[in-house]
């Protein structure tokens, strides 16, 4: 059964061991029960599974979306990546936190990508989309501040970002 998930998902020791102990317990196992935990670390061991480089990959994929490092954070602890791999993975979700915020606001069209200027209710609204996204406050609060149609360089503004 995990050979054959592990097949089939790209998947990390914590979503195989959740997924082996619900088919486990469905299906109604009479005889021993098997080590879920064990069996995710033999599947590891073999190189099936790599909770870093599932990580990574997610890790870019919710940037390009422009997603925050607090839903990657968020992500990552519910896919059950442990500590050392968020830790060591941390610095490059920082790093690429304010283009995935200025990649959100593209696409909602927030701040400099808007088409017209908003009144406060509005861009209290867009904050906060901003912050369920998983961007900080200050940096959602000067992407929304920003006139539509401004022309910036992007490069300029992430320098001085508070990620």
């Amino acid at each position: 059964m995990a050979l054959r998930y592990v097949e089939r998902f790209a998947t990390t020791r914590g979503r195989l061991v959740e997924y082996l102990r619900r088919k486990i317990r469905e299906r109604g196992w009479d005889g021993e029960p098997a080590d879920p935990v064990a069996i995710g670390e033999r599947m590891a061991g073999l190189g099936y599974i790599d909770d870093r480089a599932f990580a990574e990959a997610r890790a870019a994929a919710m940037a390009r979306r422009g997603l925050g490092a607090r839903r990657v954070a968020d992500e990552f602890r519910a896919s059950g990546i442990d500590g050392a791999d968020i830790a060591a993975l941390t610095p490059d979700v920082d790093a690429r936190s304010c283009r995935a915020a200025l990649t959100f606001a593209r696409r909602k069209r927030i701040g400099p990508y808007g088409n017209t200027v908003v009144d406060r209710p509005a861009r209290e609204k867009q904050i906060a989309a901003m912050l369920r996204a998983g961007h900080g406050f200050a940096l959602a609060r000067r992407i929304a501040a920003m006139e539509p149609d401004v022309d910036f360089d992007p490069d300029v503004f992430c320098d001085g970002a508070d990620a």
